[in-house]
């Protein structure tokens, strides 16, 4: 097929997707790109008090509370945050697939079961959930950011889907990707690009940059992301949400599509993004008392543990030791993101815990490998989706119009790396061993950390940059090691929001001795004025398989950071 065919074909699916917005939910979308949309939900006159009330309320367990009661009915939630999501949608066109008469549908069911019984359906009852483009819905569309995925309707639910189902839930909305998925950005030629609402000349990162939108815009409760390489991570620090990334087969992502299908070596895993970390703790425990390993083959048979949340391995929460990760000896961090983690050390230790510096081990090791790991196919697995149509591979996220200059032509990666080559079996086999390697060694160096907190056991959990920067321009996102170094360990890590970027505060730093040339373009990439007002989230990294453990040390960090921002405002 000719070029023209696929670019048609991206026109139509497009007009589509545009074709059903209500039009008495449609807006005036500001026309500068660089400023903030973050309010214009609030003050478009589309959303009634009671939907502003509904969509406004953040705790998630609020929300569950009125639903199972029937003071708010499902239909009415439902709507009011499809209102907000169609709004989000036009200012920052972070959705895929829009099918409001099948949520609503959806709702009404849920409604009248609790009117004929008395009772909820699930722990999720009449809760609107947003899910990213790779998770099935029969009947529907899943394109995933490949033009040849057009027309390609799903026969069966995600096995995520059907659990959300079971548990109550009304999937509303599909967001949208990156081509390939594998970026930290989000951009394809089927749906087009998704901006960040904080200042849509920045990107919402990705690849679950779509949700990453629509989240922070409060047009969904809770949003279902997936992560392999910081994927969940890096949108909920670029858009001032909560998230969590758990250890590899802890949550099920049987029947969800993916890129380099078939790759095991660095698993891909599924995450909630929020508003609130009750909203991340109630997902995470509905899914797993649903026991998902009866229907998906991979994940671990491990129910919810309030013991582990508890914190019986971490002292019961009381005087624990973090260590802070204040660089990971490859890319240093912006000034906005050095503050935040300060602001994180000084409200741990008022709140009564230990805080130790953490010391890099191995990182370009760990790094180096991963890289290899996901360049072993040599691209054959991106090359062959988008040759089915011709459609050209996306080799940069810059705009083709007001991009921001950014003069990095080869990625650290590739310079590590070099030019991919298609690995034998043998040759990755020799990665797996070095990435168990490494791991082990990794395993020992924070075992080792027990004769530093004073606490009798090993530091609880590390804090560390999300990415090396805020929410930074389109097309400039090129690191995410940060992420990447406990996706590659299988830490499970949360992001959590900690401040907003400040000209006043984060003044531009004197060069320091440069690691590499990414690490140069990233300094000098740094602009007060450029990147003002912009969220700054960080990292928590427990051990594998310690989800709730680390869900609890959030919120732990959060309210601390949340009383010390307080106690300095007075």
């Amino acid at each position: 097929m000719s070029s023209q065919d696929w670019q048609t074909l991206c026109a139509k699916r497009k007009q589509k997707q545009q074709d059903s917005i209500p039009r008495e939910w449609k807006v005036d979308v500001p026309a500068d790109q660089r400023a903030s949309v973050i309010n214009c939900p609030a003050r478009a006159g589309i959303l009634t008090a009671l939907e502003l009330e509904i969509t406004e309320t953040v705790d998630v367990d609020v929300l569950l509370g009125k639903l199972s009661s029937g003071l708010w009915s499902s239909v009415a939630v439902t709507t009011a945050f499809y209102k907000r999501a169609i709004i989000a949608q036009q200012l920052t066109n972070c959705l895929t697939e829009i099918f409001v008469e099948r949520a609503l549908a959806r709702a009404k069911q849920l409604d009248e079961h609790l009117h004929a019984t008395g009772s909820v359906l699930g722990p999720l009852h009449g809760l609107p959930i947003s899910l990213k483009d790779q998770f099935c819905m029969k009947g529907l569309e899943t394109i995933m950011g490949y033009a040849s995925w057009i027309g390609q309707v799903s026969e069966v639910d995600s096995v995520l889907v059907e659990i959300l189902y079971e548990l109550g839930a009304v999937p509303f909305v599909r967001t949208n990707v990156p081509q390939t998925l594998i970026w930290g950005e989000t951009y394809n030629h089927v749906f087009g690009r998704t901006t960040n609402p904080y200042n849509r000349y920045m990107t919402p990162g990705g690849s679950s940059g779509g949700e990453g939108a629509l989240v922070a815009l409060k047009g969904s409760p809770i949003g279902v992301g997936t992560d392999i390489g910081g994927s969940v991570r890096i949108p909920s620090a670029f858009c001032g949400l909560y998230t969590l990334r758990p250890s590899y087969e802890r949550l099920p992502y049987a029947n969800a599509v993916n890129a380099q299908e078939g790759q095991e070596s660095i698993s891909s895993v599924l995450g909630p993004m929020a508003n609130s970390m009750s909203a991340v703790k109630r997902f995470t425990k509905a899914v797993l008392d649903a026991k998902p390993w009866n229907r998906d083959p991979l994940v671990v048979r491990k129910p919810w543990s309030e013991r582990e949340y508890a914190l019986e391995e971490h002292g019961g929460g009381v005087g624990m030791c973090f260590a802070v990760m204040w660089d990971n000896g490859v890319v240093k961090p912006h000034p906005p993101i050095v503050r935040a983690m300060k602001i994180v050390k000084s409200a741990l230790e008022d709140a009564g815990h230990k805080v130790i510096e953490w010391e890099s081990h191995r990182h370009m090791e760990l790094y180096e490998t991963g890289e290899r790991i996901f360049a072993a196919d040599d691209g054959h697995d991106y090359r062959t989706e988008c040759a089915k149509l011709g459609e050209p591979l996306i080799t940069t996220m810059l705009p083709n119009e007001d991009a921001h200059d950014y003069p990095l032509d080869r990625p650290l990666a590739k310079t590590l790396v070099g030019e991919p080559e298609h690995l034998s079996a043998y040759d990755l086999w020799q990665l797996h061993k070095t990435k168990r390697a490494l791991r082990k060694s990794y395993l020992d160096h924070w075992q080792a950390t027990s004769g530093k907190t004073g606490t009798g056991r090993p530091v609880d959990a590390i804090i560390a940059p999300a990415v090396a920067s805020t929410a930074c321009p389109h097309g400039t996102n090129s690191d995410a090691f940060y992420t990447t170094l406990f996706k590659i360990l299988d830490y499970s890590t949360s992001v959590f929001p900690v401040t907003f970027s400040d000209k006043t505060l984060d003044k531009r730093q004197p060069p320091h001795a440069f690691r590499n040339h990414e690490d140069e373009v990233i300094y000098n990439l740094y602009d007060p004025d450029l990147f003002h007002g912009l969220p700054v989230g960080l990292q928590l990294a427990g051990r594998t398989q310690e989800e709730e453990a680390v869900i609890a040390m959030t919120e732990i960090v959060d309210r601390a950071v949340k009383a010390y921002k307080l106690k300095a405002q007075v």
